[in-house]
């Protein structure tokens, strides 16, 4: 991409920028292209948020039936996605919800964390410009150069609060 300014891409060409980062990187380890690894790349990337396995394997599924596809074994979900973690491609999210969840690594993407509704277990994106300038100060003060951080809020949605 080289002097190319993120901010005038589309959203579509960052994801798609992904994508191939993603096959590249891949294939650069040994790994050949199917269709599932594809698919899988393809649900990841149009995720805002963290997904579980388990979704996953569904979301896959659900889509593999409606276009006439061999459905995406839970095995082949998980191995797919330990090749893109120790890649560095997606990141497990903790929750705390006794499910690890996985979402893309993109350096384009804006940092966000994480709000769990305890009571129905939706797991939603949040950014705070002034939360991110509160870790950076806190970072001047510790004894820890700190590199990465995830906040992960617990409560109730509006939904289930109301």
């Amino acid at each position: 991409m080289g002097g190319t300014n993120i901010v005038n891409m589309s959203a579509s060409a960052v994801s798609e920028c992904w994508i191939e980062r993603a096959e590249a990187m891949l294939a650069a380890a040994g790994h050949k292209r199917g269709g599932a690894r594809h698919a899988l790349l393809e649900l990841l990337d149009a995720q805002e948020c963290a997904l579980t396995a388990v979704e996953i394997e569904e979301a896959l599924s659900a889509r593999g039936r409606s276009r006439g596809r061999r459905v995406v074994s839970r095995a082949s979900v998980y191995r797919i996605l330990d090749e893109l973690e120790r890649l560095r491609l997606v990141q497990r999210v903790e929750t705390g919800q006794a499910m690890v969840r996985y979402e893309r690594v993109c350096e384009h993407a804006e940092h966000h964390h994480h709000l769990v509704c305890d009571e129905c277990g939706v797991v939603m994106p949040f950014s705070d410009k002034a939360l991110e300038r509160a870790i950076e100060m806190l970072s001047e003060r510790v004894p820890l150069a700190v590199s990465e951080h995830e906040i992960v809020l617990h409560g109730a949605c509006r939904d289930c609060a109301a």
